[in-house]
Formats: structure tokens, sequence, C-alpha cells
């Protein structure tokens, strides 16, 4: 296995693409299996009913219930999760040595929350930016930075 095949994770809270290099002058190849798209409605379609309404304890007055969370959110989290687990499964498999995760700031943390150690053991780098709409031709340049940082560009 080459070691210095690394994986680039460009995502946002419900798009992902996985890219791969394997040296100082190769491009990013688009792994093909690794490709993920989530349905995420929002909000006012997921939730259609209104708040509950409840009494005061002492008095007559009424209040509106708030939702215990955000659906949406909840959503992204779990599309996280299942990007967490693709890559620990490839992780396994040892298709990468090195990974480097490319996303906004909520979706970084996500990750970082969902990710197993193995699979964050291998984390080389991140950027908290959202490059899902980036067309593939401008990813390297806007990548430069990070992947000279790894000995790869």
């Amino acid at each position: 296995m080459n070691s210095n095949r690394t994986w680039v994770l460009i995502a946002d809270g419900g798009h992902a693409s996985v890219f791969e290099t394997q040296g100082s002058d190769a491009d990013l190849a688009p792994v093909q299996e690794m490709t993920f798209s989530a349905d995420l409605p929002a909000n006012r379609e997921i939730l259609t009913d209104r708040p509950g309404r409840s009494f005061e304890s002492q008095g007559r007055a009424r209040h509106a219930k708030e939702n215990p969370s955000d659906p949406h959110r909840e959503l992204k989290r779990a599309f996280a999760k299942k990007l967490g687990a693709a890559l620990n499964e490839k992780l396994a498999e040892k298709r990468f040595d090195r990974l480097v995760i490319v996303a906004p700031p909520s979706t970084l943390g996500d990750l970082r929350k969902t990710l197993p150690k193995s699979t964050l053991s291998k984390v080389t780098a991140e950027l908290a930016q959202d490059l899902v709409k980036t067309p593939r031709s401008e990813l390297a340049e806007k990548l430069k930075d990070v992947l000279k940082r790894q000995g790869l560009a």
C-alpha cells in the first residue's frame, strides 16, 4: 500500500465528496463510492404542527412549548455520523493513510464528535471552509496551502 495515500473529505451538512491524492504531483481524484448526499428539508416542512401549550404553575397564564431541538440540525448530525461510519469502514479496508477534512465549522465539529478514534488519528489537517460547491478544477488551488503543509503539493 502506498504510504502517501491521502483522502480529502469535502463536506457540509448535507453533501460530501472524498478525493484522493498520492503524492506531490498528483491531482485530486474523486473516490467513486465516497460521494454522499442527504435530504435536508426545511424546518417548516419537518415541523408542520404548532407547538403545544402549557399552563403556568400558578395563575391562569398559558405558554407555548419550545421544541427541544432543531430537527434540521439533528439531520445534519445524523449525516455526519453516516460519514464517520463510511470513513471508518474504508480505514479498516486500509484505503487511506491520512485524512484532510474541509468543512464549515459546525459540520467540522459534528464530524469530530462522530468519527471513531481510529479515524480521528488519521486526520492530519482540518480546514473550516465550505468548498462543497467549488468546481473540481478550482479545488487544488483552494487547497494548495493545506496540501503543501502535508507535503503533497
